[in-house]
C-alpha cells in the first residue's frame, strides 16, 4: 500500500513540494480549510503544513490513519497537546527550519530600533534630510544583549551578536554547561538580573503556561529605561499594554516586535502610534531559504516514521 502525505499550506509553500517530495508515497497539496484537505484526510498517514490549529480531537476522528503530525512551524500553542497525547501519534515541529531566518530578524530589529530607522526614514522621504533634530541612535557594540530562552533560534542570535561586539547573557530553565557557555560565548545570569543589566532583551521562548505574560508591568519595571525590547516568539509572552503604557511614557528606548497578543493587529492598536517602535507582521520566520528547510525536514521526519524509526523533534511535552 502506498502511504499518502497530506501537505497542506498556502500556494508559495505548496509550490515548492514537487521539487522536493520523495518518491514511494502519494502526495496531496492542499490549501487551507479546502475541499481538497478535507478528503484527503480520511486516507492520509501523514499531516503536514502549518497545520497546529487543525490538532484537535477532531483531527484524529477525521484521519484514523495518522502515523504522524509534522508541523512546518516552530511554535505549537494553537495545538491541544492533550489529544495529540491521547491519539499516540506524534506531533513534530519544523526542526529549527527557521532558526537563521528568526535570529537574523532579531538582529534586525535590534539594529532598527537602536538606529531609530523607521524615523530616519520617514524624515528624508517627507523632505526632512536631518528632521526635526538629530535623533539620538546608538551603536550595538559593548552592549550587553540579553536573551531569554537558549534554543536553537537563540543560539544562533547568541553567534551574531557576538559578531557584533555584544556581550551576551541568557536565561533559560535548561542552563548550558560550563564548558558549552565558553564555547559559545554566553554567562548564564538570573532572570531578575537579566531584566537589571541588559541593554536589549530579546525573547526566543514557547508560549505556555509558564511564559505567558513572563514579561509583565513589573518586570518592565526593572529594565533600563535606555533598553530595548525584542520579541521575535510569541506576543503573549509580554504584557502588551503593559509594554505599550512603559514604551508611551519613556521608560523604555524602544520596541522591535514580530509578534502581537491579537494577529493580525487591530487598527487601533495605540503601538501603531509610537515612534519608537519597529513592527512586522509574524514575518520573521518566512524566507524563501526557510520554506525549502521546513519541507526537507518534514519529508525527512515522514520517511523516518515510514521506516518504522522514532520521529525527530516530537515537542516537548509530548516526550
Amino acid at each position: 500500500m502506498v502511504e499518502r502525505v497530506l501537505v497542506v499550506g498556502p500556494k508559495d509553500c505548496l509550490s515548492m513540494v514537487d521539487d522536493i517530495a520523495p518518491k514511494g508515497f502519494e502526495i496531496v497539496k492542499a490549501l487551507h480549510n479546502s475541499p481538497e484537505q478535507k478528503a484527503a484526510l480520511p486516507g492520509a498517514h501523514y499531516f503536514m503544513g502549518f497545520v497546529q490549529q487543525y490538532v484537535t480531537e477532531q483531527l484524529y476522528k477525521d484521519a484514523p490513519s495518522l502515523r504522524l503530525v509534522q508541523m512546518l512551524s516552530a511554535g505549537y500553542d494553537r495545538s491541544d497537546l492533550d489529544a495529540a497525547r491521547k491519539s499516540k501519534v506524534p506531533l513534530c515541529n519544523n526542526g529549527g527550519a527557521n532558526s537563521v531566518a528568526v535570529s537574523e530578524h532579531a538582529l534586525l530589529l535590534m539594529l532598527a530600533v537602536s538606529r531609530r530607522l523607521i524615523t530616519q526614514h520617514t524624515n528624508v522621504t517627507a523632505g526632512r534630510w536631518h528632521g526635526n533634530s538629530p535623533p539620538t541612535v546608538h551603536e550595538v557594540r559593548n552592549k550587553v544583549l540579553g536573551i531569554i530562552g537558549l534554543g536553537t533560534i537563540g543560539k544562533k542570535v547568541a553567534r551574531l551578536a557576538l559578531a557584533f561586539g555584544m556581550a551576551v547573557h541568557y536565561y533559560d530553565i535548561a542552563r548550558l554547561k560550563e564548558e558549552e557557555e565558553d564555547a559559545l560565548g554566553v554567562r548564564f545570569r538570573l532572570l531578575p538580573e537579566i531584566l537589571r543589566h541588559s541593554d536589549i532583551l530579546s525573547l526566543h521562548v514557547p508560549l505556555n503556561a509558564s511564559t505567558r505574560h513572563l514579561i509583565g508591568a513589573e518586570e518592565l519595571a526593572a529594565m533600563k529605561k535606555s533598553a530595548i525590547i525584542v520579541n521575535t516568539s510569541r506576543g503573549p509572552v509580554i504584557d502588551e499594554v503593559a509594554m505599550t503604557a512603559a514604551l508611551s511614557a519613556g521608560k523604555l528606548f524602544g520596541a522591535g516586535l514580530d509578534v502581537f497578543d491579537e494577529e493580525p493587529t487591530p487598527p487601533n492598536n495605540p503601538l501603531l502610534k509610537l515612534d519608537n517602535v519597529v513592527l512586522t507582521a509574524h514575518l520573521a520566520g518566512p524566507t524563501f531559504e526557510s520554506n525549502v528547510t521546513r519541507l526537507r525536514n518534514g519529508f525527512d521526519n515522514i520517511q523516518r516514521v515510514a521506516r518504522g524509526e522514532p520521529a525527530l523533534w516530537v515537542v516537548p511535552e509530548l516526550l
